[in-house]
């Protein structure tokens, strides 16, 4: 029964994590920025309901390398909700990935200009008018024999100066900021991708000619008419890149997505690796050794209890941001805050520790 008991509350905590707005932010932290967004033609939408979600890069924590997904049309998961697209950001001294999301209106997305109604704000590519979805055919490719839910709406967007950068901040990212109401649209009820735009990332990925390192920002298929479908005519291959691309010669050295182990760099303190603490010492003087014995314990356990102490911290941080319905952008200033405030104190414990160790080596032997 206690098992049961313990599986349900594991089952309910998850449950409540999914269902907040925090499941759009992904701790994939990479030192350098995707490519740029590939110019590429829409394909024809396949029917009425169906949602344009823009490619993106997306990374591969396997071989250190971002990888394309293509663009797709998706039916929406339910009348009147639209998707926010993900994007990427640089975030303390590193490149981090926000997963998109489904919801009533569209969100912040970095300011990224991915076209086909989505060029940096809001989503201009077609409007929900009760249960129908009607398409503006100024941005979108829609054939009015299969779906006539359309209009004509002109949107300005000078190509001769569209900025294909495809990441927020850093050097030679944008510099978008979320309005007041991207900020109240994260407060609203959201989706995950469903499972067809899963499907999408999951053969983009497995397939090695969508690395950016072979395809050099041009992949050879930048957009399907169905999630899935990455042959035939449907299949629209990318006409060019959208800027040069060149990754530094050791991408691996560059990735501060991976600690040791290949474990992600850790945000809070629960996430930290046991401390390595040296073994009993033997100098040959028992009395000696059992002090220092005492001292490396009196250490660990101060060390465990700055650990707890600074986690409870956090996660009571966490609980305020939640009662105040915290927006994206709190919460990520916040993420920040936490994982330096994490690595400040892994970092004084590794010095204590090694501080312990100097202490403890035997003297050095006279020369005779």
């Amino acid at each position: 029964m206690r098992i049961q008991l313990l599986r349900a509350l594991l089952h309910a905590s998850l449950l409540l994590l999914l269902s907040g707005a925090s499941f759009a932010q992904l701790r994939i932290s990479v030192g350098f920025g995707p490519p740029a967004i590939p110019v590429y033609e829409q394909p024809v939408c396949p029917g009425d309901g169906y949602i344009w979600t823009p490619g993106y890069w997306a990374w591969s924590d396997d071989d250190g390398d971002y990888y394309w997904v293509p663009g797709t049309w998706i039916m929406a998961p339910q009348p009147a909700f639209l998707w926010t697209p993900p994007y990427w950001a640089w975030v303390n001294g590193g490149f981090v990935f926000y997963d998109g999301y489904w919801g009533p209106h569209v969100g912040f997305y970095g300011g990224i200009n991915y076209g086909f109604g989505y060029f940096g704000s809001g989503f201009e590519g077609g409007r929900w008018e009760g249960d129908h979805f009607y398409y503006n055919r100024s941005v979108t490719n829609v054939n009015v024999t299969n779906v006539r839910n359309v209009y004509n709406t002109t949107v300005i967007n000078n190509t001769t100066t569209i900025n294909r950068v495809s990441y927020n901040g850093g050097n030679g990212g944008l510099t978008a900021r979320p309005t007041p109401e991207q900020e109240a649209a994260a407060h609203e009820r959201h989706l995950p991708p469903v499972s067809g735009q899963t499907q999408q990332l999951q053969q983009a990925r497995s397939n090695p000619q969508f690395r950016a390192s072979q395809n050099h920002g041009k992949p050879p298929v930048a957009a399907t008419a169905r999630p899935g479908e990455f042959s035939g005519r449907d299949a629209v291959a990318a006409r060019e890149a959208g800027g040069p691309y060149n990754p530094p010669a050791n991408r691996g050295g560059n990735q501060p997505r991976s600690g040791e182990n290949g474990r992600p760099n850790p945000i809070h303190p629960n996430e930290l690796p046991p401390m390595q603490h040296s073994a009993p010492p033997n100098t040959g003087n028992q009395k000696v050794d059992q002090k220092y014995q005492r001292d490396q314990e009196k250490l660990q356990q101060k060390q465990d209890q700055e650990r707890q102490k600074l986690q409870q911290q956090q996660e009571k941080e966490h609980q305020q941001m939640t009662q105040k319905k915290a927006n994206d952008a709190q919460k990520q200033q916040m993420e920040q805050r936490h994982q330096q405030q994490t690595q400040q104190l892994q970092q004084r414990h590794a010095q204590q520790q090694e501080h312990m160790q100097q202490r403890q080596a035997p003297p050095p032997q006279p020369h005779r």
